[in-house]
């Protein structure tokens, strides 16, 4: 048996327990919703009901197993669980709490440079040092070996930026139905391709992933800030603990360039206007509201936060869809 073997054989049996963790916790949470159903219900362009709860659900199950997921070293069970709790609980406050005065970026620091704290800066800010204390739990050599000095400082901004680049980036894409989901199921078979530890690592975030993506494609529920950016950053960490730096350097290059081009550059837009992309975007999906007014996507934009290209991102409508205070997907 290969050496990889175990490793492949853990990742598939911690893949099924976060996807029967997360469907146990949303139907609890469904069942009995912490401060009330209004909480977290929101209105999609359809005019029909979602609710947040899918995201706290599949936060607390891939978090949740990760701590005792098999195969992997303790540092590296801490990391996940650190980056997709800290990610969570964030992103959560910037759901239930946000204000859409402010998108972006740009928005949110410019408007602290002015002395205004909105609820997107205090999200960077807890996403940063979220990230920060779970690149310090994994360690800095990830798959390269032990390091020291300035190569151990190197390592901890490079996994640093992954937990907390990831965080951000995924969340960027929960901007219709299933997106965000769809890519983090494809980042998470990009780390297991990469490596039998990348598959151990990714099968927490992937597999509470999976567990919801039908309620996320029936447009029943979203994942909000909290679900995107939990999965995210545990992508992310899930990276920094497997990859050697090289390619951790790549991941981070690219996280970085994605997300400035999201200040300028429509991801609805590019994914409309190609084909292959548009497809997989669509697959499981309803199809497309018609709206005589022209949104982003065909959408009608709705009132709430965008990203700095403007593409709405409401916390609570159904992926891409209008919804009630803070992020508007």
């Amino acid at each position: 048996m290969s050496r990889g073997a175990p490793r492949v054989g853990g990742a598939l049996l911690t893949g099924a327990l976060a996807t029967t963790t997360a469907r146990a916790a949303y139907a609890a949470l469904n069942a009995r919703p912490p401060g009330g159903r209004e909480a977290w219900a929101r209105t999609n362009h359809r005019g029909e009901p979602v609710t947040l709860l899918e995201g706290p659900a599949a936060a607390a199950a891939a978090a949740a197993t990760a701590l005792i997921a098999p195969g992997l070293p303790a540092r590296g069970r801490a990391a996940l669980a650190v980056a997709g709790a800290g990610a969570a609980v964030f992103g959560g406050y910037d759901d239930l709490k946000g204000s859409a005065a402010r998108r972006g970026f740009r928005g949110h620091l410019g408007a602290l440079a002015r002395g205004e704290v909105t609820s997107g800066a205090v999200k960077m800010a807890g996403i940063g040092a979220t990230g920060l204390a779970a690149a310090a739990l994994a360690g800095g050599p990830g798959a390269d070996g032990g390091t020291a000095g300035a190569g151990a400082a190197a390592d901890l901004l490079i996994n640093a930026g992954l937990a907390a680049g990831g965080a951000n980036l995924l969340n960027l894409f929960d901007l219709r139905p299933g997106r965000a989901i769809k890519v983090a199921l494809a980042a998470g078979a990009a780390l297991g391709i990469a490596s039998p530890a990348g598959a151990l690592a990714a099968a927490a975030p992937a597999g509470a992933a999976l567990a919801v993506l039908p309620e996320d494609l029936a447009e029943r529920a979203m994942l909000g800030d909290s679900g995107a950016n939990a999965l995210g950053g545990m992508l992310g960490a899930a990276a920094a603990v497997a990859l050697p730096r090289r390619a951790r350097i790549a991941v981070l290059a690219a996280i970085t360039g994605l997300t400035a081009a999201s200040e300028v550059v429509s991801f609805t837009r590019v994914i409309d206007r190609t084909p292959p992309l548009r497809w997989l975007d669509m697959l499981g999906r309803r199809p497309a509201a018609v709206s005589p007014s022209p949104g982003a996507g065909g959408v009608a934009p709705a009132p709430g936060g965008t990203n700095g290209a403007g593409e709405v991102n409401v916390p609570g409508g159904a992926g891409g869809m209008s919804e009630a205070p803070a992020k508007v997907q």
